[in-house]
């Protein structure tokens, strides 16, 4: 049977009787690293001895907070005092069943104390040969790490939170990255599934908002309703704008708009964003039944501070999307699932979507939203013209006002 790209479900369905999975860590850019995981409830001698001889990484345990509280296993320091480094607990051994606790078997058996229900503190010793990872309360909604992804895979099979993972490395000793991940898992014959797989199977399975508030918004266009969002695993919120009568299944005019400080609120010629958001209230106001989503996630999702340093890349001759892959980041971080569950709770129909970026159509149909494409263009300006330029050649938007510019 061939391993690799299977339907999600089908991956979980695998875990669920024991099996193991590459989990890609990353966006499925050529730079992600892997990692062999499955249900600690399920391993045994020959699992670990398999990690051990073809992913030849470290094997170790996921657990949650809580049951690393339980077991009363000691945290180390971060590496460098970062608060978003992995956090990493004392070397743990089982106590009895063992010998000298490095042999697969004996791996074995501290990875099944670890995930029994049953087992407490006394049932450790400490340092012993294998590491426990902590990982954090959310999931990976809270931390695209491996740690929480792995928690997140087996949970989602409906097994216990606690999963045996061991990095992959190729035959150089170095991790195994992009192609080779895909390379491992066909010889095999294992289920390849990404941290995104997983976000996107809990935004469409799990309800992750909550109405805060809502009150009359009054605007210079006209009057709205606004409703505040709180996102329950990471406490961020969003903002619905409402006007007209919206919900039971009617179809809207749409606006996802991602967070813009600098654009939105100061009027940065350095890119559309406040542009785009001013004719996206007059067009919403204008219409039978509007909505726009205002979400928390600045700058493509790395933020303000990353979004400034970016800025300064700019001065330096790097386009928009250079300048992020310069500092680390993907191309494009945002996230659109949040925006569909908050108009799956408006109980929106029909999503007629402002947006010249068609990769947020087609997540948003990932998502089981109803959308059509209706265009949403500012006017190019000399400051903007190589970010919009960029948004097209490199991000697939679909402008066709760069003309006057091009022509130069």
């Amino acid at each position: 049977m061939r391993g690799c790209r299977i339907p999600f479900v089908d991956a979980l369905a695998r875990i669920r009787a024991g099996e193991m999975a590459v989990l890609a860590l990353g966006e499925g850019k050529s730079e992600c690293e892997g990692e062999l995981v499955m249900a600690a409830e399920k391993v045994d001698a020959g699992h670990v001895a398999f990690m051990v001889r073809w992913a030849r990484g470290i094997v170790s345990v996921a657990m949650t907070e809580q049951r690393i509280r339980e077991m009363a296993i000691p945290l180390l320091p971060a590496k460098g005092g970062d608060p978003y480094a992995e956090v990493v607990g004392v070397s743990v051994e089982a106590r009895y069943g063992v010998t000298t606790g490095i042999s697969a078997a004996d791996r074995a058996r501290t990875i099944q104390t670890l995930a029994a229900e049953t087992s407490g503190p006394r049932d450790l010793t400490m340092p012993g040969h294998v590491p426990p990872l902590l990982a954090l309360t959310g999931g990976v909604m809270a931390k695209s790490g491996r740690a929480e992804a792995a928690i997140d895979l087996v949970s989602l099979a409906g097994l216990r939170p606690c999963a045996a993972l061991c990095t992959i490395l190729g035959d150089d000793g170095e991790a195994a990255r992009g192609q080779e991940l895909w390379a491992f898992a066909h010889s095999h014959k294992l289920p390849l599934v990404t941290v995104r797989d997983i976000i996107s199977y809990r935004l469409a399975t799990e309800m992750l908002v909550q109405r805060a508030k809502q009150a009359p918004f009054p605007t210079h266009v006209g009057e709205l309703r606004a409703i505040v969002y709180r996102n329950i695993v990471d406490g961020r919120e969003h903002l619905a704008l409402i006007h007209g009568e919206v919900g039971d299944g009617r179809p809207a005019l749409v606006r996802l708009h991602s967070e813009c400080l600098t654009g939105d609120v100061f009027g940065s010629l350095r890119c559309d964003c406040g542009a785009q958001l001013q004719q996206a209230m007059t067009a919403i106001v204008k219409a039978e039944a509007g909505v726009i989503i205002y979400l928390h996630q600045e700058g493509r999702g790395i933020g303000l501070g990353n979004k400034l340093r970016a800025y300064a890349l700019q001065e330096r001759g790097l386009d928009t999307v250079q300048a992020n892959l310069e500092l680390g980041f993907a191309e494009d971080l945002r996230d659109y699932g949040i925006g569909a569950q908050i108009l799956r709770d408006l109980e929106v129909g029909q999503v007629r979507l402002l947006t010249n970026n068609p990769h947020k159509v087609a997540e948003l149909r990932s998502y089981g939203i109803d959308v059509t494409r209706v265009p949403l263009e500012a006017e190019p300006r000399p400051h903007n013209i190589k970010y919009l330029r960029a948004k097209k050649e490199k991000l697939g938007h679909l402008l066709s006002r760069l003309e006057p510019f091009d022509s130069r």
